[in-house]
């Protein structure tokens, strides 16, 4: 990839701070991030890996988190008192996230637990502090679509049903690998009375669903499967847990962002890899593995992601430990750092991350 002569000239002075901090400095990138992000970051991975790298980096003193604002919150939460954890842009957000407030939450937790009291929460990491707090002091947990179903295992373990938010799909996703019945999973739309469900489907339900979703993932479709079936019928398909549960059973396994770029690293040689999920991430496994075919399944962006660059990464470092300090009150940290302490605890399964090469010798690689 060629820069401009600016972006160049802005890389080596990033760089050059990062030389003179040293291991005072840890600048954590998300698989999503451009290329040039990612190359300058420490470590690269999804949420669930750097939350364990902000989490064991002890001796860092300042943490530069280049992802959307609820992974950085995340770091804040775990990080230690000597510690400051910046994002390059505030106003790098998460759709998703933002479709689940602690007030509305509170009022469905209210309803659900008046009708059936064995109840586990289990917050998505794409949420903010205040829900992972409120997980916390409920006795729940946090999950990453790396360790969704140890999460749910764990939850299902102690207590009679999961009530997961703020993603419809990973959940139900998660669900269907499990075995838990469709009529065992409810969608609770949060401006309808009970969720749009009755008193009885909420006491038979294992799993009830927040309605939300994440606006990349849900932009593939059926028919962009069906499209690259047919343009190349001996490709693999490999998608995210955030996709629909019918793009889900189309592909070829599904996996958290982790288990895509492992996938593609693993596959052979001519391989053609379709790959469901936001294309920065694609952009770059192709770019990394000239030796296969690495292909999107349809063109998706994350602009909150995009909103990191050089500019603004340069920028915090100038001002390392001065701007957009991530701040959480002490309370909402106690709390939620109980919950995200209960998800490193769960070692990630490959239950949801599988391989369904049995399944037709129509999809069958080379």
């Amino acid at each position: 990839m060629q820069h401009d002569p600016d972006d160049k000239e802005i890389i080596e002075q990033i760089l050059s701070i990062k030389e003179a901090l040293g291991e005072k400095l840890l600048i954590l990138t998300h698989h999503y991030q451009r290329k040039e992000i990612v190359d300058l970051g420490n470590y690269r991975g999804d949420s669930f890996g750097l939350s364990q790298k902000a989490a064991a980096h002890k001796g860092a003193r300042f943490i530069v988190f280049c992802g959307v604002h609820f992974m950085a919150e995340s770091a804040e939460i775990l990080s230690q008192p000597h510690q400051t954890v910046q994002i390059p842009d505030l106003e790098a957000g998460c759709w998703m996230a933002d479709m689940a407030d602690i007030q509305t939450v509170e009022r469905a937790w209210g309803e659900v637990t008046s009708i059936a009291e064995s109840v586990m929460p289990i917050v998505y990491m794409n949420s903010g502090a205040d829900l992972k707090a409120f997980c916390g002091r409920h006795g729940g947990t946090v999950c990453t679509s790396s360790n969704a179903p140890a999460a749910f295992r764990w939850g299902l373990s102690q207590r009679e049903k999961v009530f997961f938010f703020p993603d419809l799909h990973l959940g139900r996703n998660t669900g269907n690998q499990m075995g838990i019945r469709p009529e065992e999973m409810i969608v609770w739309k949060p401006e309808e009375p009970l969720g749009g469900n009755t008193t009885e489907s909420i006491k038979k339900a294992k799993v009830v669903l927040w309605d939300g979703y994440c606006l990349v993932h849900t932009r593939f479709r059926v028919e962009h499967v069906l499209k690259m079936r047919e343009r190349f019928p001996h490709a693999k398909i490999v998608v995210h847990p955030e996709c629909t549960q019918e793009v889900v059973a189309l592909a070829d396994a599904v996996g958290s962002t982790s288990f895509i770029v492992k996938y593609v690293e693993n596959a052979l040689p001519s391989t053609t890899i379709i790959v469901g999920t936001e294309i920065n991430l694609i952009n770059r496994l192709a770019l990394e593995n000239p030796d296969k075919n690495v292909l999107d399944l349809h063109y998706s962006l994350c602009p909150n992601m995009a909103k990191i660059n050089v500019k603004n990464l340069l920028w915090a470092l100038e001002n390392i430990g001065q701007v957009n300090v991530i701040t959480v009150p002490k309370g909402i940290k106690t709390d939620a750092r109980m919950a995200l302490n209960r998800m490193l605890a769960l070692a990630p399964e490959t239950t949801l991350q599988r391989n369904r090469e049995s399944v037709s010798e129509r999809h069958v690689g080379t």
